[in-house]
Formats: C-alpha cells, structure tokens, sequence
C-alpha cells in the first residue's frame, strides 16, 4: 500500500496551491495524503536555506517570473488566490495550532480555514485576535486550540515533525512523499500523481 505525505507550513503560498490540488488527485488514484505540520523557519535553519523573497532579491525580473508562474498554476486549476499584504507572516503560533487540531480531532476544518485565511482572504495570521476570530467563525474551539498550543508537548511534536522531515530531505515546503521518494514543490504535483497510480519506477 501506498503512503503519501504532504509536509507544510501555512506561510507557503505554493503549499496552499497544492493544498487544493491534492483532493483531486487523492479521489484519481485512491490514495489519502497524510498531512504533517512542520516550521519552514526551522527547516531553513536546519538546512541554511532561505526564502525565494530573500534568495531572489536582487536577481532582477526572478522574482517577477514566480509570481507569474503562480498566476499561471491559478488560472489554470480556477483557484482562489490573492497574494498576502502582510506576508512574511510568522506561522509559529498557527502551526502549533495545527499539532493542536489533530489532538483535538478537527484537523481538516482547521486547516481549511488557515490556509483559506492565508492566500483566500487574506488576513494577518500571526496576530492572536486574527486567528481567535477566524476559529470562531470556521466553528472551531478557540480557546481549547490556543490552550494546547502552548503545551510543551505540541511544542516538541512540531520540532520533531521539522527535524524528522528534514533528515529525510527536506529543505522548504511544500515537500511530498511518496513511500521514501521526495518530491518538492507544487510543479512536481504530476510526478506525485504518477508515482501514487504506479507509473513510476521509483516507488
């Protein structure tokens, strides 16, 4: 049986893309993707990466390319998606909340709303009153979620899931597994796809 893995962290745009992307090709090849929070500030910490914000400043037109690239992906698969105005945003607090939600049993809605909240919306998902107020409306427990968060274990499991997908490869978000194959990035959707329906000689 296959295993599918899908490492974000809400602050990727191009892991919300794939975020929407990936039911589509869950319901094709029969295949659930497992979902596991981990901190890109970590995993950058971890690897001595950076963002392409600050990787591809200076680089003239590079930057400019993404973004079309990204228009591109949109357009294509009818997405809803607006470029966050107070991006960079610290996801610390909403991921942790992630390692809350799967405790707690509402995972899926939980993350719909942030990532929604994020690229859909957006709003300023690292201010508390922000992120209280779209729990509420999304329906979830607010408080239990901001209480858990900050229990040392959630705090150690969101480490742990950072190094640990690390140490397997990663080196930004968002990052597919597929067995022990990786895949980085939303434009390696398709050779996801393919491993997961068997067409590919790596799984």
């Amino acid at each position: 049986m296959k295993i599918a893995e899908f490492h974000f962290d809400f602050g990727s745009p191009n892991a919300y893309l794939a975020h929407k992307i990936l039911p589509g090709i869950a319901a094709r090849t029969g295949v659930a993707f497992s979902y596991v929070p981990i901190l890109l500030g970590g995993v950058f910490k971890l690897t001595n990466n950076r963002s392409p914000a600050e990787s591809l400043a200076g680089i003239r037109n590079r930057l400019e390319y993404e973004w079309l690239e990204v228009d591109r992906f949109v357009r294509r698969h009818g997405l809803a998606f607006t470029r966050n105005p107070f991006f960079p945003v610290n996801t610390l607090a909403i991921m942790r909340g992630a390692v809350a939600a799967q405790e707690l049993g509402v995972f899926e809605p939980y993350v719909d709303a942030m990532f929604d909240q994020m690229w859909a919306a957006p709003n300023k998902m690292d201010d508390p009153a922000v992120i209280g107020a779209v729990l509420t409306a999304a329906g979830l427990p607010a408080a239990e979620l901001f209480a858990l968060a900050q229990t040392q274990p959630v705090k150690d499991r969101l480490l742990a899931n950072t190094v640990s997908s690390v140490e397997r490869g990663t080196f930004g978000a968002p990052t597919f597994f597929v067995g022990d194959a990786i895949y980085f990035g939303k434009d390696r959707l398709s050779e996801v796809e393919e491993a997961l329906a068997g067409r590919s000689s790596e799984t």
